[in-house]
């Protein structure tokens, strides 16, 4: 939650736990919490949870990205870029977006080259690759969001990973 739509990680988390989420704990200053689900709830129906109860808590309509720990091993496993020579997580990000892009958005970057950056898009992610780092790239969330008309948020490939350990952890002790 960055920006104007700013909430306390402390208060997000505890938000969290008041919504029966176990081991509810946020991770960076931007809103990632990683929690175990005690039932059997679709991604979808914690997203709606999610929306909804901050919007009720906090009076914020923002999205909220959910991503399970299978989605999570699934989108690592699918970087196109990991085998670039000299791979430097710290050139990596992936965007997660709300929801799938439409044709449309798909169609408004199609030609977009900006070498030596990449990106391509997987399902619900963009995978960024920008070997001279990311302090001149026009490939991030707002270049996208603006074309396609999605809404996404960057996290880079060192933060994904750490992401997914915290969440396998977290799974494994479901009692917390």
């Amino acid at each position: 939650m960055a920006g104007h739509n700013k909430i306390k990680m402390t208060d997000l988390a505890a938000l969290f736990k008041d919504k029966g989420f176990r081991n509810a704990e946020t991770f960076i200053q931007s809103g990632n919490v990683v929690f175990t689900d005690p039932g059997e709830r679709s991604v979808n129906e914690i997203t709606t949870l999610v929306e909804s109860s901050i919007l009720e808590r906090f009076g914020l309509d923002v999205p909220a990205l959910v991503r399970s720990i299978p989605d999570l091993k699934k989108i690592i496993s699918a970087n196109p870029f990991i085998s670039v020579t000299d791979f430097d997580p710290a050139r990596m990000a992936v965007m997660f977006l709300h929801e799938e892009p439409s044709e449309n958005g798909l169609e408004k970057i199609k030609d977009v080259d900006y070498p030596p950056d990449k990106f391509m898009i997987i399902g619900r992610e963009i995978y960024i690759w920008c070997p001279n780092g990311f302090g001149r790239t026009k490939l991030y969330t707002n270049f996208f969001e603006g074309r396609m008309k999605v809404i996404g948020t960057a996290r880079n490939w060192n933060t994904v990973n750490t992401i997914l350990e915290l969440a396998e952890m977290k799974s494994s002790n479901k009692t917390g």
